[in-house]
């Protein structure tokens, strides 16, 4: 065959399309575990209080003030899986993807040359779950991005090696 031919560049470009695609990767199921934990907690106490209080000093009727926030509840439960599977990066030769949402998808792109800053925060709640968040920012506001609820080495790993990524890129400007 010619090294011209429709066969070649055809498989050539499908293999080129392939190479391109990123590779995702999604957060760790213990920020599901930390979040499902809170709603439970919040909306627990919300529901005790609705409904316990105002049920023994006003009469059993009132206890079922506790079944709205036990219904939301429920609904969180769900919402916070459907929320936390939209959720993933992938890293690129030039940029970082960051990709989310259920009814909005949002996805930033982050230029490695572009960032500025590259933290690793973890709150009391987070550290007992042992987890971590990575947030990037740049000289626009609107690209700064965060990817929570990472492994803490997983994120101080990303943050060296963006961090890395991006002075090698910022140099050549």
């Amino acid at each position: 065959m010619e090294t011209g031919s429709p066969d070649d560049t055809g498989t050539a470009g499908a293999t080129e399309a392939v190479r391109a695609e990123p590779v995702w990767t999604g957060l760790p199921p213990g920020l599901l575990r930390m979040r499902r934990l809170l709603l439970v907690v919040w909306l627990g106490l919300l529901a005790l209080a609705a409904g316990l209080l105002p049920g023994l000093f006003l009469g059993p009727a009132w206890a079922l003030l506790a079944l709205p926030p036990l219904g939301l509840a429920v609904w969180g439960w769900v919402m916070l899986e459907r929320n936390w599977r939209s959720w993933r990066y992938a890293e690129r030769a030039d940029d970082l993807l960051i990709s989310r949402g259920v009814l909005w998808r949002e996805e930033t792109v982050v230029p490695y040359g572009r960032m500025q800053l590259v933290e690793v925060t973890s709150g009391p709640v987070e550290r007992h779950f042992g987890l971590a968040s990575v947030q990037l920012h740049t000289a626009a506001a609107a690209t700064d991005a965060t990817i929570p609820g990472l492994d803490p080495a997983e994120a101080e790993r990303l943050r060296d090696r963006l961090t890395e990524l991006g002075e090698a890129r910022s140099a050549g400007l």
